[in-house]
């Protein structure tokens, strides 16, 4: 058997008042993943457990079934293993935002999704003016930063205060007056950057300030594959998911042309993952596109992000799925709600759907929030799913 995992990053919502109360996934056209639910069975996920904020850190660990309150000790960490970087028991690893700041406000937590070249130069700048800690460049406007000491801090995601006064939402903690300076000290340093001055002369937002969150301590993982006896991959084109999947000792894919926006390389995504299944037993494919949708707060670019995922990657995988003769169980799923008129994520549950040849079906119609709720398989931790899968 052959399991394909299918993740829409933030693609629940809650019912749209000027839409007839329909939520996204209920405006989309979205064939494959409807069929995927109407031939199976439905239920509903909690991945984000009581106490923890609703990140794609803790939702998409437990969805790979290692249970956050056992695993997770911050995004940092799973960030780190992703760049090939072996944390010490006494470093602090930091997720580290290129952000927009106007003003005294966060006005973009991507620098307008600045492209990795780009951030690259502008991570390293900063890199030569500190001395506080290390800087690794990741992709587009997402790094890290790695210092020494005791993890007492308390830090707020960018995504989270967009439009908000930064110096209402520095760092808290012991140390936290030489981070928060570092922070700060950045926008000199940055803002006359010739990068920063030419895309802002095109009109772009610039990468004129870092923004540090998401710290933690080394995490250790029990390998996905004696967890759950299966040869696991990743696909994705964030660092924070391959960093889960390093972590997990799964097989990490990189797809040319994966960007983590709405011109992700979708087709490469469900190809690359074909492939991969040669060799391996499971599959874990993500998408951000819908979340970075949700938090710009855009109903067009969201329903084209799902409806892209349905099309490219989804409706592409069940063919070429039966083209190879494989045995398959497919799954649709979401790490967690990024409701449009919040612009930012929320722990409620999310609808999942499973199918496969001579699955017992239920009575759910269509994907979406409202039919998994009388979907048979009912609400489960989301640490619960891989189990579950193979249950089925």
């Amino acid at each position: 058997m052959k399991y394909v995992v299918v993740c829409g990053d933030g693609m629940p919502d809650y019912p749209l008042e000027n839409k007839e109360g329909k939520t996204v996934l209920e405006l989309c056209d979205i064939p494959n993943m409807d069929m995927i639910a109407r031939e199976g069975a439905m239920g509903e996920l909690l991945t984000v457990p009581n106490g923890f904020e609703a990140g794609s850190d803790v939702a998409n660990l437990s969805l790979l079934g290692y249970n956050p309150k056992h695993y997770y000790t911050g995004r940092g960490p799973l960030e780190a293993y992703s760049i090939g970087v072996d944390l010490d028991e006494n470093d602090i690893a930091f997720r580290c935002n290129l952000i927009t700041e106007e003003n005294g406000i966060l006005k973009d937590y991507s620098s307008g999704h600045i492209t990795t070249p780009e951030s690259k130069e502008l991570i390293n700048r900063v890199s030569q003016s500190f001395e506080v800690g290390k800087f690794y460049p990741g992709i587009s406007y997402r790094h890290l930063f790695i210092c020494k000491g005791e993890d007492d801090y308390v830090s707020t995601p960018p995504h989270n205060i967009v439009g908000q006064k930064v110096s209402d939402y520095l760092l808290k903690g012991q140390n936290a007056d030489i981070l928060n300076k570092m922070m700060l000290d950045s926008k000199n340093i940055l803002t006359n950057h010739p990068i920063n001055l030419k895309r802002v002369s095109e009109g772009k937002n610039p990468g004129n300030m870092i923004w540090i969150w998401g710290q933690g301590k080394k995490v250790h993982m029990e390998p996905f594959s004696e967890k759950f006896g299966l040869k696991g991959g990743v696909i994705s084109a964030v660092d924070l998911i391959k960093g889960i999947g390093y972590g997990a000792k799964m097989k990490v894919i990189n797809v040319p042309g994966a960007t983590g926006f709405i011109d992700t390389n979708y087709e490469g995504k469900a190809d690359y993952a074909i492939k991969a299944l040669e060799d391996i037993d499971l599959i874990y494919i993500h998408v951000e596109a819908p979340d970075e949708a949700g938090h710009f707060g855009d109903l067009e670019m969201k329903i084209k992000a799902i409806e892209d995922l349905d099309k490219r990657v989804v409706g592409r995988l069940l063919n070429k799925l039966q083209e190879k003769g494989f045995e398959y169980n497919i799954s649709i799923v979401a790490d967690h709600p990024t409701p449009i008129n919040l612009k930012t994520h929320v722990p409620d549950p999310v609808p999942f759907a499973v199918y496969k040849e001579n699955i017992q079906k239920d009575k759910s119609s269509n994907y979406s929030e409202k039919e998994a709720k009388i979907g048979r398989l009912g609400l489960r931790e989301g640490s619960e799913f891989i189990n579950l899968l193979k249950s089925q």
